[in-house]
């Protein structure tokens, strides 16, 4: 700022002792300027504001003044002034390129798109990135084929960022323009054959505008361009199930989850998919047993939930409860989970952790009749019947027409009274069941 002011003082020496009016007009005017400095340094902007009043009624025309008065009415909230004199300062100044940009940045807070929009123009010719600012702008404004225009150029220019393929993605989205994003990606897989983002860029478009065949014959063109490529088998190995060629799927499936390159939650899906597979082909099995093996760490609950219902249906419990545990603890408040964990805990023989989880959950979850019935199978199974009774017969108030449940619940009372020889009861709770089980 000093440096911007120096223009109309460099004849000026602020240590020279005045001789005259001219010198006390210098010296009033540097410490009124220096004083504003200092009030917005500590962002006391109204101060600052009466300081570069004083130091314009001195000097009216020095541009740096009214772009401080800018900024400090931007900062009381004064937009009106603030832009008045944002707009001075760039018309005493129109090459200054702080003064533009500070005046746009201004337009662009108000939302006045259009204001911004002329006001970036003049910043591209001192800066082309402003080219891509102008293009968000145009998209603000709807005028889709104007930043459509500076994003190609830009492209051209500099080559593709992440930044401008999604305000490309934006537009076409918001236009429905499919067809031309997909030529603009066929375009880069021809001018660029040999970068595999472009054909992955390309595979993923073809396939959200389900045109699959055309997608599958992209992946495979890119895995005889590149045959070690990894990040292909992303789409192959679904484009392989599609197909009915269940060996390449595997195989796919398989180069995802050792790749070093993909990310975890992209390998998770992947495996996630293949416990599926898995489930409806069981002679891939031990592909499924080498995946997840692959899979260190596993940390995402789907997949684990959806390993926990494999084992489950293998009728491996272990391998089950195991995955269940380890996905609770990313839900704890997953209902479902928590059931089949306590209901393997009964299966597996333990019941002491059922019993304690079974009336920690019940703190939870006091109206779920499942829970007072594992509550209770635990307290029998521990040969604790009285409080099997107990627990059973609240929970018994909870049951909304189930009549399975209610038969096993009137089960677990007779096997407690017959714990406590009470075999009168037993028989009735016994009677009870059998009648439920004969009209069910």
């Amino acid at each position: 700022m000093i440096f911007i002011l120096q223009p109309s003082y460099a004849q000026v020496d602020f240590n020279k002792t005045p001789e005259d009016d001219l010198g006390i007009v210098e010296d009033k005017f540097q410490e009124y300027f220096y004083e504003a400095l200092k009030q917005k340094g500590i962002e006391n902007y109204e101060r600052a504001v009466e300081s570069l009043l004083k130091c314009i009624e001195l000097d009216e025309s020095v541009p740096v003044l009214y772009f401080e008065l800018g900024k400090s009415y931007n900062k009381l909230k004064n937009f009106g002034a603030a832009e008045d004199a944002l707009k001075k300062a760039v018309n005493k100044d129109p090459d200054n390129e702080w003064f533009l940009d500070e005046l746009y940045g201004y337009y662009a807070s108000q939302n006045e798109y259009d204001k911004a929009i002329k006001t970036v123009k003049q910043l591209v010719d001192y800066h082309p990135d402003y080219k891509e600012d102008l293009a968000s702008l145009y998209v603000r404004v709807k005028k889709y084929n104007d930043a459509l225009k500076i994003l190609d150029d830009l492209d051209k220019e500099h080559g593709i960022s992440i930044s401008r393929d999604m305000m490309r993605n934006r537009i076409y989205e918001a236009t429905g323009r499919k067809k031309d994003q997909i030529k603009n990606l066929e375009q880069r897989v021809d001018n660029n054959p040999e970068k595999e983002s472009n054909y992955l860029a390309l595979i993923y478009r073809y396939s959200q505008n389900n045109q699959k065949e055309k997608a599958f014959e992209t992946a495979k063109e890119l895995l005889k361009i590149n045959p070690n490529s990894q990040m292909v088998h992303l789409a192959l190995y679904k484009f392989y199930l599609d197909d009915n060629m269940p060996e390449k799927a595997v195989e796919s499936m398989k180069i995802v989850v050792k790749s070093t390159q993909i990310k975890p939650e992209a390998k998770l899906k992947v495996l996630t998919d293949f416990v599926r597979f898995a489930g409806e082909h069981p002679e891939y099995g031990e592909d499924l047993m080498e995946a997840t093996a692959l899979v260190e760490g596993t940390n995402n609950s789907k997949t684990l939930i959806e390993l926990g219902q494999y084992y489950l249906a293998k009728n491996n419990k272990v391998k089950a409860l195991e995955n269940f545990e380890a996905a609770l603890k990313m839900e704890p408040n997953n209902y479902g989970v928590l059931k089949n964990i306590l209901l393997l805990y009964l299966d597996l023989e333990h019941f002491n952790v059922a019993n304690e989880k079974s009336t920690k959950a019940l703190e939870n979850y006091p109206s779920q009749p499942l829970l007072y019935l594992i509550n209770g199978v635990s307290f029998n199974n521990l040969n604790k019947p009285q409080k099997a009774i107990d627990t059973l017969e609240i929970g018994l108030d909870y049951i909304i027409d189930d009549v399975k449940m209610e038969s096993d619940f009137y089960n677990q009372l007779s096997e407690a009274y017959t714990l406590l020889n009470n075999t009168v009861k037993a028989k009735t709770f016994s009677d009870k069941a059998k009648q439920l089980e004969n009209t069910n």
